[in-house]
């Protein structure tokens, strides 16, 4: 069991140093067990004290841990909490800045990336060799699962639009969590559903609906994924150039910046850099034809 417990430690990146320590801790625990010392003493070095809380390593906990909650429709947030501690521990932690690239397009690799902090902009290359955005994913969001399940090359870059802190888990370990947990493999299936569902209907905005409803359409649906309330409106904290999203609605950008200046006249959204105010959403919501749960 002793031995089970140091390399869990050593798992979760405990250094050697610290993992010696508790060593060192435990055999003098059992030491003053052995002959009879004070309970007062043996609560003193029990692992549930000031001492062992001093030895662990200063790293900023997981949101589960914290108290936080995971974005709406995130994987993280499907899953139940005890599931979703197991997920989080399964991985190895790391910490990268901005434009960092996390997964690179058309690499043969099957790890998982588990999002827990910062932004995520997921691009393609097009055969005219420009950047394509797909989509954005966030802290709960889970990424490379397709390269993961069927060994088959990246099909898309994810490159970290500020500080970011992810982790990455081996693909053995978590068909294994998906066999011991099968409801997190429906929640899986159900969250490939979902990314389906949000690629055929911009397919089909592209063909059905004019620029300026497709802009609303996409600004309506970031409003769920990635907004907050703000005095004046929900706030979309994205950085989102109009370049991406012009991609992201396949228009030009001047068709964009046309309906951006539309929006703003009719009081449905301000602009400012790199960020939107969406100051009336329901009538965002019916310029773009969209009921109150299609978004």
């Amino acid at each position: 069991m002793r031995t089970n417990l140091f390399e869990l430690l050593l798992t979760l990146e405990w250094s050697p140093m610290a993992v010696l320590v508790l060593i060192a801790v435990r055999l003098l625990v059992e030491i003053v067990a052995a002959t009879g010392a004070s309970r007062c003493a043996q609560e003193r070095l029990r692992f549930g004290s000031c001492q062992w809380r001093r030895l662990r390593p200063q790293m900023r906990r997981p949101r589960e841990l914290s108290g936080g909650e995971w974005p709406y429709g995130t994987f993280l947030q499907r899953l139940a909490p005890p599931v979703r501690m197991t997920l989080l521990a399964l991985g190895v932690r790391r910490q990268v800045p901005a434009g960092q690239i996390v997964i690179h397009e058309g690499i043969r690799e099957s790890h998982l990336v588990l999002l827990e902090e910062g932004l995520t902009k997921i691009t393609a290359t097009l055969p005219d060799g420009r950047s394509a955005l797909l989509s954005l994913r966030v802290g709960g969001d889970l990424v490379g699962e397709m390269s993961a399940l069927n060994n088959a090359p990246r099909s898309a870059t994810v490159t970290t639009c500020g500080p970011a802190r992810y982790s990455v888990i081996q693909p053995d370990r978590f068909k294994r969590f998906l066999k011991d947990h099968p409801d997190a493999a429906l929640e899986l299936a159900a969250m490939v559903s979902d990314r389906l569902r949000w690629s055929n209907r911009r397919r089909i905005d592209f063909t059905s609906y004019p620029v300026k409803l497709r802009v609303a359409r996409v600004i309506a649906e970031l409003c769920r994924t990635h907004g907050r309330q703000g005095p004046d409106g929900i706030i979309i904290d994205v950085r989102l150039t109009q370049p991406d999203l012009a991609t992201i609605c396949g228009a030009s950008e001047t068709s964009i910046q046309k309906a951006l200046r539309e929006l703003r006249t009719d009081g449905l959204v301000d602009t400012d850099y790199r960020r939107i105010t969406v100051r009336d959403l329901p009538s965002l919501r019916k310029l773009g034809n969209l009921e109150s749960s299609d978004d």
